[in-house]
């Protein structure tokens, strides 16, 4: 069984006994490639709100994630500055403002949507140059943006999937990032969510099936061993 994390509270003793004795449970990593790219989901400030306890901010805030939000955030900029650093590509993904997909309902009810900050990245994580911004209309940032195929020029063999919320638009962009052929590592601890055991849960699936899921330290030290493989020559 893959080791301990946040999700084995989450786990029954049922799930633990199967996890041990099945034969597809996950033994090892999958492993990551040598030419990486930083995909950060949703890290707008609709989704965090200000830095206050979460009580005080949801009436103004309903969709934010609060300080747990804002944790991530902060470890994610040393994230970031390591995978520039390493000559590897940063791809960034937000909503699209005048959204049509039904997905995108409960986010369209909120007043605060109309605030021209709602999908601007927060400032703590500002695109830098030579950053990519795509706008998404889809949880995935694979289905409604150019990501596949700037990855693809880039020659990008593995996706560092990080953002907002672990139970939604990570875990689809993360999904498809397998999916479509690349190794992809979601860093657990620069992932954040509404819901503590959806967020768990996520990664925990997220683990056993599609990707390997490893803490921003670990992150930074697979990014400075790839040096900068991480652009197309």
């Amino acid at each position: 069984m893959t080791d301990a994390k946040g999700w084995t509270r989450f786990l029954t003793e049922q799930d633990t006994a199967l996890l041990d004795r099945t034969s597809w449970a996950k033994r090892e990593p999958f492993g990551l490639g040598e030419r990486p790219a930083v995909v950060v989901v949703d890290a707008y400030y609709g989704a965090l709100g200000e830095r206050r306890p979460l009580e005080e901010i949801l009436e103004a805030w309903p969709s934010a994630c609060g300080p747990a939000g804002w944790d991530a955030v902060d470890r994610t900029v040393g994230l970031l500055d390591a995978a520039r650093a390493a000559g590897a590509p940063v791809f960034y993904l937000t909503g699209l403002a005048a959204n049509p997909n039904p997905w995108n309902r409960k986010a369209r009810r909120s007043s605060r949507r109309r605030d021209p900050n709602f999908l601007r990245i927060v400032d703590e994580l500002a695109p830098q140059p030579g950053d990519t911004v795509l706008e998404k209309v889809t949880p995935s940032g694979f289905t409604s943006s150019a990501l596949a195929p700037l990855l693809t020029a880039a020659g990008v063999d593995t996706v560092l999937v990080c953002g907002e919320a672990t139970s939604g638009c990570v875990r689809a962009t993360a999904v498809d990032a397998c999916v479509i052929g690349h190794r992809v590592g979601v860093v657990e601890d620069c992932c954040f969510d509404r819901i503590e055991a959806s967020h768990w849960m996520s990664l925990f699936d997220l683990d056993q099936k599609y990707a390997d899921v490893i803490d921003r330290d670990a992150a930074i030290t697979y990014l400075e061993g790839t040096g900068r493989k991480g652009t197309a020559s």
